[in-house]
Order: C-alpha cells, then sequence, then structure tokens
C-alpha cells in the first residue's frame, strides 16, 4: 500500500485567469496527510478554505467550480489533472483571486512546478479510490456519456466528437502514469471556436484567453500550431482526470464519449456516494 504525499518544498506561479482576465498570484504549500486538495482565497480578509471535493462543485459553466461557505474557486480542472497524474494526495492552494492561472491552456506548467518542487512521502496511508463496480452517467439527449469500471491502475479512453469538420472523431486511450501524463497528455491546450469566444465573452468568460493560452479553430482552419494533431480528445483527457480527482486518487479505468465537466463532475459525486 502507497503512503500519501505532499509538495517537498513551496512554489510559485503568476499568471492571468482564463475566464475573468485577472491576474493570479498562486502559492502551492505543503500541507499534512488527510488535508486533500484545499484551495485558500488569500484576496478575502478571512482567507476562506475551499476544498476541492466533489461535494463542492456548484457549477460546470465552461469550467469546474467548487464553493464551500458562500467562497468559490473555478476553472480549476488542470491543476486538479495535475495533483491526480503527480501523484499527489494534500496541497494547500493560496491565490488571491477566484480562478487559477490559465498559464498556457494546458496542465504542463503545473505538473512541472510539481516536479520541480519535489515530492515528499508522508506517513499514512494512501486513501486511494478502488473502483469495485461499474458507474456509469450518461446523457441521452447528447448521447455522451462516462463511466469507470474495475482496473487494476489507471486509465482513460475517451472519444471526442465534434461536428466540425476540421476536427471531427478523435479517439485516444492512455494508462496515466506520470511520465505518460507528461510527454502525451499534460501539454494539451483548451480549444475554442473564434464564433463562440465573442458570445462567451458577452457572459463574462474568457476574457483571459488569448492565442497564447488557447487554441482557435474557424471554418478556415487552426488560427495557433497545434501540438498533437488530436490535441482536443487529449485535453478532454487532462479534463476528466482533473474532474475526477474530486473524488479522489482513482484505481480504475474511464470510459467516456463527448463526455465534459458536468458528466465528469456528477460520475465523482456518484463514486463517493
Amino acid at each position: 500500500m502507497q503512503n500519501q504525499t505532499t509538495l517537498a518544498t513551496e512554489t510559485y506561479y503568476t499568471g492571468i485567469g482564463l475566464h475573468s482576465g485577472n491576474d493570479v498570484h498562486m502559492l502551492l504549500k505543503p500541507a499534512p496527510v488527510d488535508t486533500g486538495i484545499v484551495f485558500v482565497r488569500t484576496d478575502v480578509a478571512e482567507k476562506p478554505h475551499i476544498r476541492a471535493i466533489a461535494k463542492n462543485v456548484t457549477s460546470t459553466l465552461r469550467a469546474t467550480t467548487v464553493e464551500e461557505n458562500g467562497y468559490k474557486v473555478f476553472t480549476i480542472e488542470h491543476l486538479m489533472s495535475a495533483f491526480h497524474a503527480a501523484r499527489i494526495d494534500n496541497c494547500i492552494v493560496e491565490m488571491d483571486a477566484e480562478e487559477p492561472p490559465v498559464a498556457d491552456g494546458s496542465a504542463l506548467t503545473f505538473f512541472e512546478l510539481m516536479q520541480k518542487a519535489g515530492i515528499a512521502e508522508q506517513n499514512k496511508a494512501r486513501q486511494e479510490i478502488v473502483i469495485d463496480k461499474i458507474y456509469r452517467i450518461d446523457d441521452d439527449e447528447k448521447k455522451r456519456f462516462v463511466m469507470v469500471v474495475p482496473y487494476d491502475g489507471f486509465r482513460v479512453s475517451f472519444t471526442s466528437i465534434n461536428p466540425h469538420k476540421l476536427i471531427g472523431v478523435q479517439y485516444e486511450n492512455f494508462e496515466i502514469t506520470p511520465e505518460v501524463y507528461h510527454k502525451e497528455i499534460a501539454p494539451a491546450r483548451t480549444i475554442a471556436y473564434e464564433q463562440e469566444i465573442e458570445a462567451l465573452r458577452k457572459m463574462g468568460l474568457g476574457l483571459g484567453g488569448t492565442l497564447d493560452s488557447v487554441i482557435v479553430y474557424n471554418d478556415e482552419g487552426w488560427l495557433n500550431p497545434l501540438k498533437f494533431s488530436d490535441e482536443l480528445v487529449r485535453h478532454k483527457i487532462l479534463d476528466v482526470i482533473g474532474d475526477l480527482r474530486l473524488a479522489g486518487p482513482i484505481r480504475g479505468h474511464v470510459i467516456a464519449a463527448a463526455s465534459g465537466h458536468a458528466l465528469n463532475t456528477k460520475l465523482a459525486k456518484c463514486i463517493v456516494g
């Protein structure tokens, strides 16, 4: 049985929030056993703590939001994905905003920050979520689903379905180890359709997105170069890894078709009961 882990040292990153467009100073700090991942809003006098757990999810509109005692943080999925893949159980995330920095729109910056800070083993057994039966969430109207089945390891198989001719159907299947995640998943960035961007900004979303942090496409093609020919499905895998970390560290095989934050977080809630 593996023991819990935390960061060996503090690590720091400054950037802007993807949706808010606000400057964010983020500090990742080591935490005691059984802390879990906890966000602390240092921009609020009370410095409220918001636990990154499934029952605290309150919104999945274009990002995953957790809220506790009236205070929220959102767009946490990329950071949570890096925690999950790096196998970090306990960390305090201090931020002076409601949203982590977007970095380049992927999880690579966060994952490498954690690797550079180092991972320290702690003196208590890890509380891994061992999947012992099938859990499944369906959206019959949109023909989407996400499920997790028993498996000795952590694997994600994902089919992304996009009607645009530039993307279409993409499929990937990975055993999620820190090494595979770093190379194949962490660099995959957020993708947006150009015609949707103005509508999102009118809703107060995507205000911090630029071609440095979002891959944009239109009917003519891509506005910035891809890191992978199937970067969309790899980013979807990145997201589901982050969303399911809200249930805890998973041992199982995740299988999904066209799933997003809403279905992912419903599955996380279903797993923990």
